[in-house]
């Protein structure tokens, strides 16, 4: 029987044929693709002399098969994982694990990769540096005890990893929250039918974070409460010794590895260079930010008329900001119909700034029918990649919002990229935050989208955690932009455009409650790096009841974030982005390329949302992936180094200094 996912596909853009791969296909190709990659390794040590050609670019264009096979499965056990799934991954993630680590602790390929000479021109310059970095960060330089030690970490990490994702997935499958009708006062109809079980009771799911969007909503207290604590619960018993066990095989694999703990190991490869930058930048901003979010809980308790905690901070907070901007929270929504959001607002700015046009492909089929296909082309209709949107929230998918990639572009393989938007939204009718996510996602996938890089590793999103983060950031300030707003902010029953007094009031909506914020997203990133900052001389990690409870506060109160009725964006045990991600250490990144957003957008202002503009962030930023020094591709763009001071003016921290 023939194999879809052993085959490059024959649909355009070498789209996986959804209809024709099946889970059953999974393990076989990933047995073959492994056995593949490695023979393709041992092919490159074979050559008598290495080349460029015989050694770098053979080793960048190795694994394609693999890397087929993993695309599709991670990418859909994200958006619909089941416990078959899960069973594969507990096979083949292992195997992964030693299969990565056999190949970047080969000393003969390390070697051969330090010895060739590369091509004179700018892009080929940045590999040897990048591979070689690379090698050496998984353990090339080893000896063999260290080698054998560092394998049984990664596998075992890679495990860690796993479990932790599933374990919350389940968790917060379990902990939806069931209401009855009277119970959901605040939500409107559209809202309220996307609960709907056939019951006629309503099931409310648990988003990411630690605080809920509903809780701002919900008129009942007791409901609020319950929501609330429900998040909370999440990863009370599965998770706690998962995260343990991971902070300490990261802190004794960066001491193998030469470094004093994971925060070092891991930020040397950012744009912020030192672990001390990311833990400076947190311990700048806390004192400020902790006390802008102090003097709105007390304004927000003062207009309940007692005090507050978590639970009901969002709800007075939102009552605030209605009557002080007069905005109705729920009649806003009905100017941000989801598809005219993604058409009439996302694209068309994409279209303003960077020329390019986005059309559904009715012929292409993604994993689930609620799932579309836009084909993303340049002005004359060339075509440029394909992009997926999977905006539906199903008690299978994985929380949150993210971008992720089936193909990834380079002229080197000949392959032009297919990405996907995923997010987690009830209903048609979005709120403020939802609109700037679908921007901000969108920003990530513009940036796998047009790229134009040679080699693969290079390609698209595959930079630095505090650099990736700068497109999508840069690309929210378009969403309540005049000249993009205006196009897609239509009432979905009248079909008039948002009134500007209305306007006014949603951009100063999105400046209220930065205190809060700004607060509960330094909490997390503190947490973050104090877990990660660990090394030999803090001892052992201290275990049994309470120990991560007593950990996380130590951590707040050091950087003065222990605010009452403050909840940490997230909490460990459903810290998903640094125990089941890719942000362990990094975290922070997000405020990191708020700067560089913040700083970047005075620039568009200034020059307004034009195509010069755009050229200009497409050429400099978006098109170059890695192939490019950060710092000079930044320059490139502004003219000069980012400052920090319109990040601290929009957050509401203009008197601290950095």
């Amino acid at each position: 029987m023939t194999n879809p996912l052993l085959e490059a596909s024959a649909l355009p853009y070498n789209l996986p044929d959804f209809a024709a791969i099946r889970l059953e296909h999974v393990e076989p190709a990933f047995e073959q693709a492994l056995g593949a990659h490695a023979r393709e390794i041992s092919d490159i040590l074979t050559e008598a002399e290495p080349t460029w050609e015989n050694t770098v670019e053979a080793f960048e264009l190795s694994g394609r098969d693999l890397e087929r096979v993993l695309a599709w499965f991670f990418n859909l056990q994200g958006t619909d994982a089941t416990d078959e799934f899960d069973a594969v991954a507990d096979r083949i993630v292992p195997k992964l694990s030693a299969h990565t680590d056999s190949i970047y602790q080969n000393e003969e390929l390390y070697r051969r990769l330090r010895e060739v000479v590369p091509p004179a021109d700018e892009e080929s310059r940045r590999p040897p540096g990048l591979l070689r970095r690379r090698f050496e960060r998984r353990g090339a330089r080893l000896a063999a005890a260290g080698k054998t030690r560092l394998q049984e970490i990664n596998r075992r990490l890679s495990e860690l990893s796993e479990r932790f994702g599933r374990n919350l997935l389940a968790d917060t499958r379990a902990l939806a929250v069931r209401f009855e009708r009277a119970e959901l006062a605040g939500l409107g109809e559209e809202q309220l039918a996307a609960y709907r079980e056939e019951d006629g009771t309503y099931l409310v799911p648990i988003e990411l974070p630690t605080t809920q969007s509903l809780q701002a909503e919900l008129q009942e207290a007791s409901a609020r409460r319950k929501l609330f604590n429900a998040s909370r619960a999440r990863g009370a018993d599965s998770n706690r010794d998962l995260v343990l066990q991971s902070v300490a095989l990261r802190r004794e694999r960066a001491q193998l590895l030469g470094f004093n703990s994971h925060a070092d190991y891991v930020i040397a490869e950012e744009t912020a260079g030192t672990a001390a930058a990311a833990r400076a930048l947190i311990a700048d901003l806390a004192p400020a930010a902790a006390a802008n979010a102090e003097a709105e809980r007390k304004l927000a308790a003062e207009l309940a008329g007692h005090d507050i905690d978590g639970a009901d901070w969002p709800y007075w907070q939102a009552r605030r900001r209605e009557a002080e901007l007069d905005v109705d929270e729920a009649e806003l929504r009905k100017y941000f119909p989801l598809e005219q959001v993604i058409v009439d607002g996302a694209f068309h700015a994409a279209n303003l700034l960077y020329g390019v046009k986005v059309h559904k492909r009715e012929d292409l089929a993604g994993y689930r029918d609620d799932v579309d296909v836009w084909e993303v082309t340049e002005e004359d209709g060339t075509g440029i990649g394909l992009l997926l949107t999977d905006y539906a929230a199903r008690p299978s998918k994985r929380g949150g919002a993210w971008m992720s990639s089936f193909v990834d572009q380079s002229t080197l393989a000949g392959t032009k990229p297919v990405v996907v938007n995923v997010m987690n939204v009830a209903g048609e009718l979005l709120s403020i935050d939802e609109v700037t996510t679908v921007f901000h996602e969108f920003g990530h996938a513009l940036h796998g989208l047009l790229s134009h890089v040679r080699y693969p590793s290079m390609s698209g999103t595959n930079v630095p955690r505090d650099w990736v983060e700068f497109p999508s950031q840069i690309n929210e300030n378009y969403a309540f932009a005049p000249e993009i707003v205006r196009n897609y902010a239509r009432h979905v029953d009248t079909g008039e455009v948002i009134p500007d007094a209305l306007l006014d009031a949603v951009r100063a909506s999105r400046q209220f409650g930065q205190g809060f914020a700004t607060a509960e997203y330094l909490a997390a990133s503190a947490i973050d790096l104090a877990w990660h900052s660990l090394s030999a001389a803090d001892g052992p990690l201290r275990e049994g009841p309470g120990a991560i409870e007593a950990f996380e506060a130590e951590a707040l109160r050091e950087v003065g974030l222990d605010v009452e009725g403050l909840e940490p964006r997230y909490r460990s045990t459903w810290f998903n982005h640094i125990f089941a991600g890719g942000y362990s250490a990094g975290y922070y990144s997000y405020l990191w390329a708020e700067a560089l957003d913040a700083d970047g957008f005075e620039l568009v202002q200034r020059e307004g949302i034009t195509r010069a503009t755009g050229q200009k962030f497409r050429d400099a930023i978006l098109s170059k992936g890695a192939s490019r020094d950060y710092t000079e591709a930044y320059r490139a763009f502004r003219g000069r180094d980012k400052d920090t001071r319109p990040l601290l003016v929009r957050r509401g921290l203009a008197g601290v200094d950095l």
